[in-house]
């Protein structure tokens, strides 16, 4: 029995995206639309380009898959509505926020929002990563602090199923070769992503905490950033190279203002690191009982909850217990297997 043929949709690669062609690649023939749209001055090439491909396509193309909201799903969607052919959009967190005073949310731009509120009020389902990104308020901070697309677009009435990400819980994990060092602390996040991941909190709290360590991976050292002797900058770093840091780490940082889910946390709770993560989004959930919600961006507060983790004389089981959070309820598996069901059904 022959597969049926779906297109994908993507404005760039990366492992969570190649995670879920791989998926649907089991149980379809995938067609792969995969410029580049990051850079931004060839759009309009890209555009003629996507049209060409849909035109010659989408009559032997069964279904159509977007990855992100953005001006790459507006053809899909419009010539999925003209010839009938159902249309997801995998929603991942960036696609669903407008904080302006980080510069953070695609949808910051008018036109962009536009193009959004067309895209998910004609697409046949959206597939966010967590239900924060349908609509989230949290009190970890005082400003733009509500967010989603229910927020944005409540007129919109298109059909939601939440799929959590899904992580390899076989690469993963707990290396015996690689202990974990005492009161050691780590968060990954790059350069540009510095406030938006709570790296200035991070480092303020670290001056007042010198016999700790404090690691970040995904940057390096900036002279415009001033650090204590007890912050290390890690650089960029590949993804054997991450396993041994969140082996070699006790404790892992999400401070996030805002988070679509939270891959790197998830990745390191497999690797048996204690979370401490912000009250925003899908982090709570994730963490549930096997770590610790900084429920405001307050430093005296963050200083708190890491004077009593380490003195916990239970570090080791809490470290287990944060990896069976994962391997129970975002492994990709289950990803695999809800995804399938969700576009077989479209």
């Amino acid at each position: 029995m022959s597969k049926e043929q779906i297109i994908i949709v993507t404005p760039y690669r990366n492992s969570f995206i190649d995670n879920d062609i791989n998926i649907l690649s089991e149980n379809f023939t995938v067609l792969l639309n995969d410029y580049n749209w990051k850079q931004k001055y060839l759009y309009p090439i890209y555009m003629i380009r996507q049209l060409i491909f849909l035109l010659v396509n989408i009559n032997r193309t069964k279904k159509i898959v977007i990855q992100f909201g953005g001006y790459w799903a507006v053809l899909p969607v419009f010539l999925g509505k003209v010839f009938k052919k159902p249309t997801a959009i995998i929603l991942h967190g960036t696609d669903c926020a407008i904080i302006n005073h980080i510069n953070y949310g695609s949808m910051r731009k008018k036109l962009v929002k536009k193009v959004c509120r067309f895209s998910y009020k004609h697409a046949s389902l959206l597939i966010p990563v967590s239900s924060s990104l349908i609509y989230s308020k949290h009190k970890y901070t005082d400003f733009e602090n509500i967010q989603g697309i229910q927020y944005f677009f409540p007129e919109i009435q298109t059909a939601t199923k939440v799929i959590h990400n899904g992580l390899d819980t076989e690469f993963w994990i707990p290396l015996k070769e690689t202990h974990k060092e005492e009161n050691r602390f780590l968060a990954v996040f790059s350069q540009n992503q510095f406030y938006l991941k709570g790296g200035d909190l991070l480092i303020k709290t670290a001056k007042k905490f010198p016999n700790l360590s404090f690691y970040i991976a995904g940057c390096k050292e900036s002279s415009e950033i001033s650090y204590p002797e007890n912050v290390y900058f890690l650089g960029k770093l590949s993804k054997e190279d991450l396993l041994i840091e969140y082996n070699k780490a006790q404790y892992y940082f999400q401070l996030s203002i805002f988070e679509g889910f939270g891959l790197s946390l998830c990745e390191a709770m497999l690797c048996n690191c204690i979370p401490i993560v912000s009250s925003v989004n899908a982090l709570p959930y994730i963490v549930d009982n096997s770590g610790f919600v900084l429920e405001k961006k307050d430093q005296s507060r963050l200083e708190e909850i890491i004077s009593k983790v380490i003195q916990l004389s239970n570090k080791k089981e809490l470290g287990i217990l944060a990896r069976k959070r994962i391997v129970e309820n975002f492994s990709l598996e289950k990803r695999s297997s809800e995804l399938t069901e969700a576009i077989n059904n479209l």
